[in-house]
């Protein structure tokens, strides 16, 4: 029997709150000197799903923990809802938040976790079993809400960390990193789970990411992360036809800069340069064979060109010339 539907009157009841979020020029410079952050604007519409990408180190972590209150900004302001929040406590910020290593309490049993917030929130007894119940239904965890975190798998470890977030159907939901430990097919499957459960519950949600397909697949809005501060910003599909900079283009999917007129640069999708045809000439140095997609690196009279092919039944190998077209609009960079 697979998975629940997930309706948005599976989720316990919560007062119609708004959240949005807005960060005004917040910074973080610690001890030492090293700046994590560094006059971050950043506004997060109520209902939204905004994911956060980059390397490690960006201060993308650090900005979602100084939302959640577990780290004092240097300067700026956290707004949830219209009301500044810096001086309130994690706990009174009306937030949940998912980590990577999952958090859950090794001594409970899946059903003491789950109710462990309402029974700090002195909700009635019956009122939390219900809501325990229900949302253990929708992330199908009913199995094993007798089994002790010991006793479960990754996949399941994360899915009870998210159950216990939404147990309280929090307007805010804060996701770090949720998914990096599992492996591929299990962060595929999560990952929509996640998206879906954000659509049909309209919880606002920022979601922080090192992987640009997560990033891609999951948001609304994409915001992408360097030295603390965030480069450019929008819907996924936006960005990645029209990135703003060679570090944008380069993060959000393999691209290829080459020189335009006027000492300015264009990038080009992998994706989009034709093989086979066109009247631009190059060799084939390396091949990859990646399963649907075979990858080229070309040299050419303009540079290195990496090229994908997807299904392609002709196979160029190391050292063929090969004839290739590049595609008729390309994004010209912001950057000179």
């Amino acid at each position: 029997m697979g998975r629940p539907a997930l309706l948005p009157a599976g989720l316990p009841d919560h007062p119609d709150d708004m959240a949005e979020v807005v960060l005004t020029k917040l910074s973080k410079i610690f001890s030492g000197g090293a700046v994590a952050l560094d006059g971050v604007d950043l506004t997060v519409a109520d209902g939204e799903f905004v994911v956060l990408v980059g390397p490690s180190g960006c201060g993308k972590s650090t900005l979602l923990r100084i939302v959640a209150g577990l780290e004092d900004q240097t300067s700026g302001t956290v707004a949830i809802d219209g009301a500044v929040v810096d001086e309130f406590a994690p706990k009174d910020r009306d937030i949940a938040m998912v980590f990577q290593n999952y958090a859950l309490y090794p001594h409970m049993t899946v059903d003491e976790n789950l109710g462990f917030s309402l029974r700090v929130q002195h909700i009635r007894k019956s009122v939390a079993a219900e809501q325990v119940h229900q949302v253990a239904h929708i992330l199908a965890l009913e199995p094993l809400l007798q089994r002790k975190p010991a006793a479960l798998s990754g996949g399941q470890r994360q899915r009870v960390a998210m159950a216990r977030a939404l147990v309280i159907n929090p307007p805010l939901l804060l996701l770090d990193e949720p998914l990096a430990a599992l492996d591929v097919k299990l962060r595929v499957e999560l990952r929509a789970m996640v998206r879906e459960l954000q659509l049909e519950s309209g919880i606002t949600t920022v979601f922080v990411t090192h992987d640009q397909e997560e990033a891609l697949a999951l948001s609304d809005v994409v915001a992408v992360m360097d030295r603390g501060r965030i480069v450019q910003m929008g819907v996924p599909r936006e960005i990645y036809a029209n990135p703003a900079t060679a570090y944008v283009a380069g993060f959000l999917g393999s691209a290829n800069v080459i020189e335009a007129e006027g000492g300015r640069r264009k990038v080009l999708r992998r994706e989009a340069i034709q093989l086979g045809e066109g009247d631009l000439r190059g060799v084939v140095e390396h091949v990859e064979f990646r399963g649907s997609v075979t990858g080229y690196r070309i040299r050419s009279e303009l540079g290195i060109l990496h090229v994908d092919v997807w299904g392609s039944e002709r196979v160029w190998r190391r050292g063929d010339e090969v004839s290739f077209r590049l595609p008729p609009s390309a994004s010209v960079l912001e950057e000179s």
